[in-house]
């Protein structure tokens, strides 16, 4: 397969290029600097500007970009640039491939604040209803600018990403270090639900959706949802740590900015779509998913 990739550069993303290239496909990254080597191509989401041949020519785009949400404080103007960011690409995206003589599979971001910041222990899939609140928001309208590749008859999934565990990035990467210290300890009071989902099975799940005629949201996190408690646990014997310390709701938010919100708040998201597909997951449990995430 042809396939464009917006936001390649990043956590994940990287991560999806390196394994649908191993895979043998064609992968194209847009960047927004000159492009200076081959697989590149300059964009500017901002304005519009794209490579509307690249589109044409593509069997698939994948929509990954956007400012990062964990830096705080979460100004207005920050929060600008979160939905402008993603509204820019996204749009861009969409409306390039719907000009194309045929449209390719686009495959959009989007995070599992579709459903809010806090949903107490209901179990969600992508039947339920949208949450409330600033990253609720911004996901609505971040899905929402994908209607032209929908309106054009493009299979468009959006990927309703949940916490994303790999030592190399994200939250687990700013955990380990003072867990590795004994310092490990209880968010807020424990009780919250965490979804979660590999690094590895996030890119799986992602090239299973280019393989699979599924449209419309996905959840992406792995099958069992656990408290933070019992994440908390988990950690601590994949690492062979102790963990007897609590780390209060208010310094939760001074250490992780904006990434607190997605700790503290309780959402159990289900793969559903996924699951039905016929999807399966290498690590669909919590200590086996930590196992993966910190070898």
């Amino acid at each position: 397969m042809h396939v464009v990739i917006g936001g390649a550069s990043g956590f994940l993303g990287s991560a999806l290029a390196d394994h649908l290239r191993t895979a043998g496909h064609d992968v194209v990254r847009l960047v927004r600097r000159p492009a200076s080597s081959e697989g590149t191509s300059q964009w500017d989401p901002a304005t519009g500007r794209i490579d509307q041949v690249l589109i044409d020519r593509a069997d698939a785009v994948v929509n990954l970009s956007g400012a990062p949400i964990s830096q705080w404080p979460r100004t207005a103007n920050r929060r600008r640039e979160i939905l402008a960011s993603r509204l820019g690409a996204t749009t861009t995206l969409a409306r390039a491939v719907a000009k194309a003589p045929t449209p390719p599979v686009l495959l959009s971001g989007s995070g599992m604040s579709w459903y809010g910041v806090d949903r107490g222990t209901e179990r969600l899939d992508e039947s339920d209803g949208p949450g409330q609140g600033f990253l609720a928001d911004v996901s609505q309208q971040w899905e929402a600018a994908a209607q032209p590749a929908i309106d054009a008859g493009a299979r468009t999934c959006f990927l309703r990403t949940s916490l994303v565990l790999d030592a190399s990035g994200g939250v687990l990467r700013l955990m380990l270090p003072a867990w590795r210290l004994g310092g490990g300890a209880r968010l807020g009071s424990g009780e919250q639900r965490m979804s979660l989902i590999t690094r590895d099975d996030w890119v799986r799940a992602v090239a299973h959706l280019l393989d699979h005629e599924i449209s419309g949201p996905v959840n992406l996190s792995m099958p069992a949802t656990v408290t933070n408690a019992e994440f908390t646990d988990a950690l601590a014997d994949v690492l062979h740590r102790p963990t007897f310390l609590v780390a209060p709701a208010f310094a939760v938010r001074a250490v992780l900015g904006g990434l607190a919100d997605d700790l503290l708040g309780s959402l159990d998201v289900a793969p559903a779509a996924l699951e039905a597909s016929g999807f399966t997951f290498e690590a669909p449990d919590l200590t086996t998913a930590l196992e993966v995430a910190t070898r």
